[in-house]
């Protein structure tokens, strides 16, 4: 029994699936046909090449067509078109529906013809290609629709259908797409080419300068081909195609309209595989705003070489800068391109590439800085390097080192980066001129060596040529400016002559400010002042009659850690200039030294340096005879010697007076 009830249900089952399935397949079978009953147009729709519209109201007719993947108005006027504007129309043809049709038959039954519903003649007439030999490989299908009157009921049209058949109730939306304005029809952008596409710029001036400049992307770097050699500057030829890219049509002149002026601007923007020209001619009437004026303009592009558009009033900036620091604007920026886009950075140096810095000056020993890890692609950070500074020798000995001040050597290296030019003076200049401006005998001669890349430098390898750059001053006084040229180079750069002062040719300039150092387990164990002129102990502390002062506390740490804030000269001597008059070490400063030894013994020494008397509030000069050099004290350590040598002279605040 249960088995005859299990067949039953599962017999009903599949029935009632079954039906359902006929039923659902049936539905859907049905609105697809509804659905596709109701669109006017068939497959000729899903791909429109070309488009040409008639219209009976004045300057409504316009032809369009498609190039590759972009629109374009071919009438009246050749230029692109605005995406969002075809798009919509091309969707309006593909999915057009009607919402009533009946036959044109039954229409001339009824005693009336197609002129009473606006199709003879129509308000607008729609004409199209689709396919083609590039898309469907076949001959392009022509489909023509023909738009009349509204009905007089609900926003509707009438419609014709292209075989002339069948005239359809269709909704307004493409009617009213198709009778936009041709400022809504056509692009309002000039130059399409983005900056990241943009590989090449051209500017052109028209006679009698007629210079022609030429800028090309190499990588990331853009250079100057003509008329001159050189870097150009990155943000501003980067800022330029922007704003040329930003510029919008203001109108397009009459065709019957006279013709403008000649020319005096060409700017063309090179792309992967295409082009833009923009040709600007003659400023036209109007005003377009306190820093633009409007102008005449053509455009050229590779879509239709040799082929200009119509000409166009374009709004540019064109006000002139009021100061030196002020941007130029867009078209004074294009007309002195030469000057304008160029590279203001006087050296291409990458500090963390820099190996060696040689510095020369008249009359002074030549000075060379030499990093110690010069493979820089597994040193140390470019500010963490080590430095060294070479200073060479006389017959009887030869160089000898000196460590460098890392800071100092990176504030330099900042330096190079930053060292740009005032004014480019001449790219050409004269033997004549080159001796005015000092170069017959520079006062700075600095040459750069750098890795070719941060890559291990091969021992097989040729060493990098340096780059060397001469500085100079001008044979006139009152001249603000100092001369800096490259070598191998014929262009002269007017720079801020700071250069010159924050390039000194001197070892102690450059010298490491840490003039010696006790190692970790050594104990600074007794401390000795005395006064070399009365040839008296000023101070006497040993560690066995207990805690340290704070004022000997830090004169401890000093000789721990012996710091310069500024060396004073290049070795030691036996008298120092205080105030301005020579004289002889005013104190010494002895401090005693343990050292662990084998066992528990302790090896003991002593470590001096001299001391001159206070000659500032921020200054006081002190030397040693072990290390060879004299140098001025650190602030702390001045303030501490003042308390212990000083202090039982202080008489401190004088009294308040009483009111």
């Amino acid at each position: 029994m249960r088995t005859k009830v299990t067949l039953v249900l599962l017999f009903l089952n599949v029935a009632l699936f079954f039906v359902i399935f006929q039923f659902e397949r049936s539905w859907r079978t049905e609105s697809v046909a509804r659905e596709v009953r109701k669109r006017v147009l068939g497959a000729e729709a899903a791909d429109i090449r070309s488009l040409d519209v008639e219209s009976a109201v004045p300057g409504g007719s316009f032809s369009l067509e498609r190039r590759a993947d972009e629109w374009f108005l071919t009438k009246p006027i050749s230029w692109r078109a605005n995406p969002n504007a075809v798009s919509r129309i091309v969707s309006d043809l593909e999915f057009l529906e009607h919402d009533a049709s009946f036959s044109v038959p039954a229409v001339v039954k009824n005693g009336q013809s197609l002129a009473d519903y606006g199709l003879a003649p129509p308000r607008l007439t729609v004409t199209f290609t689709s396919g083609g030999r590039d898309t469907t490989g076949g001959t392009p299908v022509t489909t023509r629709l023909r738009i009349g009157e509204a009905t007089k009921v609900g926003r509707r049209l009438y419609l014709l259908s292209p075989d002339g058949a069948r005239i359809h109730v269709v909704g307004r939306e493409l009617a009213d797409d198709l009778s936009v304005p041709l400022e809504q029809l056509r692009a309002e952008t000039v130059l399409t080419i983005p900056v990241y596409e943009a590989r090449a710029l051209n500017v052109q001036t028209t006679p009698p300068s007629g210079v022609r400049v030429i800028v090309q992307r190499d990588g990331a770097r853009w250079s100057f081909y003509t008329p001159i050699a050189a870097r150009a500057s990155k943000d501003a030829i980067e800022l330029a195609i922007s704003n040329l890219g930003s510029l919008r049509v203001k109108s397009f002149l009459a065709p019957n309209a006279p013709v403008p002026p000649a020319l005096q601007l060409q700017v063309e923007i090179v792309g992967n595989t295409r082009y833009e020209t923009l040709f600007i001619g003659a400023q036209a009437p109007g005003q377009a705003g306190p820093d633009a004026h409007p102008y005449y303009a053509q455009l050229e592009d590779s879509s239709k070489p040799m082929d200009r558009s119509p000409w166009f009033i374009v709004d540019i900036p064109d006000r002139e800068p009021k100061s030196p620091d002020e941007a130029k604007s867009l078209l004074v920026s294009l007309r002195d391109a030469q000057e304008s886009l160029r590279d203001r950075h006087v050296l291409d140096v990458d500090p963390s590439l820099v190996t060696m810095i040689a510095l020369k000056a008249p009359n002074q020993p030549d000075l060379t800085l030499q990093r110690l890890d010069p493979d820089t692609a597994r040193a140390a950070p470019a500010s963490e390097a080590r430095w060294q500074i070479l200073i060479p020798g006389d017959g009887s000995q030869g160089p000898t080192t000196l460590p460098a001040d890392r800071g100092a050597v990176q504030r330099l290296l900042d330096r190079f980066v930053l060292l740009s030019a005032e004014q480019f003076v001449s790219d050409a200049p004269q033997e004549s001129d080159l001796d005015n401006w000092g170069f017959n005998r520079p006062q700075l001669t600095i040459a750069i060596t750098q890795q070719p890349s941060a890559q291990p430098a091969s021992p097989a390898a040729p060493p990098a040529s340096p780059l060397t750059l001469e500085i100079g001053r001008s044979t006139k006084r009152d001249d603000p400016y100092a001369y800096a040229m490259l070598a191998n180079a014929r262009s002269v750069y007017a720079v801020d002559p700071q250069i010159l002062k924050d390039t000194p040719v001197a070892p102690r300039e450059w010298r490491d400010r840490l003039v010696a150092s006790l190692p970790g387990p050594a104990r600074v164990t007794g401390l000795e002042i005395d006064d070399l002129r009365e040839n008296k102990p000023v101070v006497r502390w040993d560690a066995s009659s207990g805690a340290a002062p704070a004022a000997v506390r830090v004169v401890l740490d000093g000789m721990r850690q012996m710091r310069a804030a500024r060396f004073v000269g290049d070795g030691f001597a036996d008298k120092v200039t205080v105030a301005g008059e020579e004289r002889p070490w005013r104190y010494r400063l002895q401090a005693t030294v343990a050292l662990p030894g084998a066992g528990a013994s302790e090896q003991t020494g002593t470590r001096t340096i001299l001391i001159a008397e206070r000659s500032g509030g921020a200054e006081q000069i002190a030397g040693s005879e072990e290390f060879g050099t004299v140098f001025v004290l650190e602030q702390p350590m001045i303030d501490a010697l003042w308390t212990l040598i000083y202090g039982s002279r202080d008489p401190g605040l004088p009294p308040a007076k009483n009111g």
